[in-house]
């Protein structure tokens, strides 16, 4: 029989404290599904699963006072609960053995390859036998995802996107009989829980192949049902400057372009290596970047994540707003804000944070404007802080979603020098970003009240407007001192007033 093993002493004392809590209480422990998967193929576990004969919502707080956790949760109706433990950068999740034989727990789960587990207790010291029904260390060995039953997916409609989600992880396949399955059923995936969907999609998104994830999705008939609002870019044609001339397909090449833009490794073909190697050697005096886009924006979800899942979303209303001119030229306007409200609807459909749904809906509103800013040569300070100001947090995001947006409109036609004065534009707007504070938050030099006195005004919208005024100045490097804000603001003031009477 096969054994599983565990070589981090800092996960064997982990896992031997977990056993002695539930051999303390006589409540049977088995390690379980993507724990006992991950360990045996090498990689870094951050959750463990743990299947017990007990009832999870109280063990659970429990295990957490222990172990100095926090408890929530997961999925009442079922049972389900989680312990984090944020000092150790893991979390365990606990859920109810179906009967007391743990064959008949592994049979009923989803894919063999999360069919597998190991006695806890034995596992705490060193190494314990691994329980197989399904066939998973095979499929394991062959780097394949097969359902253990069809059936399975009319248990939980979600199963139908986890498959495609592992496989995309892991690289796997999807074993043929398993593909066909999910396609008869990618209809149904609706009925699970739209916070459910956004979690499974989210981790598509925050995988280094996240654009041969929703490429699988496509290919599996699940990313219309889940995103239907996508549907519309499909076969709509773009102008001939583009690679992709399909809307959608574009899409897709500019989430697979941000794959290569954050992935932490070198690419190992051309032009993908030269294109990596220019962003983050250009880039290399503006330390932090890396760090930035693993930045957490709600637990689980990173800037990364989010700035690839706003690269599928970027054009999401190129079909709406489409026109011909006069010139026969082909047209999108007004795209970017339309988008940036169609982004926003769907986000809140599949419950995203709303710090979440902001943050997509200013870099797509905004992601035109990088571009922009470099038409007319080397932006000015004004310009820049007009641009961190009116991204509300995600100008860093908006400048990468644009190389990106590039390189998936030229697709591989793309030119090495030409990306290359991209990157130099981004640096220059990053070097003025950092490089002086006043440029993105000027110091404020006057407030509402000194306006009203100096100004002999009340309190109204027009304060704010004035104030705005001073600051974009001050990014400028126009005004520097009280007196010259004061100045600004009369001067604004009276401009304000004789537009009025006109």
């Amino acid at each position: 029989m096969a054994s599983l093993r565990i070589d981090s002493a800092g996960l064997r004392d982990l896992i031997a404290s977990i056993a002695d809590f539930f051999e303390a209480r006589g409540v049977q422990a088995w390690a379980t599904g993507g724990f006992v998967r991950d360990l045996l193929l090498g990689l870094l576990v951050y959750d463990i699963d743990i299947s017990v004969v007990g009832d999870p919502l109280v063990l659970g707080p429990a295990l957490a006072g222990t172990l100095g956790g926090t408890y929530f949760s997961l999925q009442e109706e079922r049972g389900h609960s989680r312990v984090l433990l944020p000092d150790r950068h893991v979390h365990l999740d606990l859920m109810p053995l179906r009967g007391s034989d743990i064959e008949i727990d592994l049979r009923a789960r989803d894919y063999t390859i999360d069919a597998l587990a190991a006695p806890l207790g034995e596992l705490s010291r060193g190494e314990a036998p691994i329980v197989d029904p399904a066939g998973g260390l095979a499929d394991l060995g062959a780097s394949i995802v097969r359902m253990t039953s069809e059936q399975r997916f009319a248990e939980d409609s979600l199963r139908l996107l986890r498959g495609p989600r592992i496989a995309n992880q892991l690289s796997f396949e999807i074993e043929p009989a398993t593909a066909e399955a999910i396609r008869r059923h990618a209809g149904e995936i609706t009925s699970a829980a739209p916070e459910r969907q956004r979690d499974e999609v989210v981790r598509i998104f925050s995988s280094e192949r996240a654009g041969a994830g929703i490429r699988l999705l496509d290919e599996l008939g699940l990313f219309a049902v889940l995103l239907p609002e996508m549907e519309p870019a499909r076969g709509v044609e773009q102008p001939t400057n583009h690679h992709f001339y399909d809307v959608l397909g574009h899409s897709f090449a500019a989430v697979e372009a941000l794959d290569m833009l954050l992935s932490e490794k070198r690419p190992e073909s051309s032009p993908e290596r030269e294109i990596w190697e220019e962003l983050w050697e250009g880039l290399a005096w503006c330390g932090g970047l890396r760090e930035y886009f693993r930045e957490e924006t709600s637990p689980g979800t990173t800037r990364g994540a989010l700035l690839k899942f706003c690269g599928l979303l970027h054009d999401i209303a190129k079909p709406q707003t489409k026109s011909i001119d006069k010139d026969g030229r082909m047209r999108f306007f007004g795209h970017s804000d339309v988008g940036a409200e169609m982004a926003r609807r769907l986000m809140q459909r599949l419950r995203f944070p709303t710090r979440e749904i902001s943050l997509v809906a200013a870099m797509i509103d905004a992601h035109l404007r990088p571009l922009q800013l470099g038409q007319q040569g080397l932006p000015s300070r004004r310009a820049v802080y007009r641009f961190f100001r009116d991204t509300r947090g995600a100008g860093i995001d908006t400048l990468f979603l644009a190389m990106a947006d590039h390189l998936g409109s030229v697709g591989p036609r793309v030119s090495v020098e030409g990306f290359r004065a991209h990157v130099a534009l981004t640096g220059y707007i990053l070097h003025l970003r950092f490089a002086d504070e006043e440029v993105i938050s000027p110091t404020r030099l006057i407030d509402g009240d000194d306006v009203m006195a100096a100004l002999g005004i009340e309190q109204s919208e027009v304060i704010g407007a004035l104030l705005e005024a001073v600051r974009e100045a001050q990014a400028g490097g126009e005004v520097a001192t009280k007196e010259q804000a004061l100045a600004l603001a009369r001067t604004r003031l009276a401009e304000l007033t004789a537009a009025t009477r006109e």
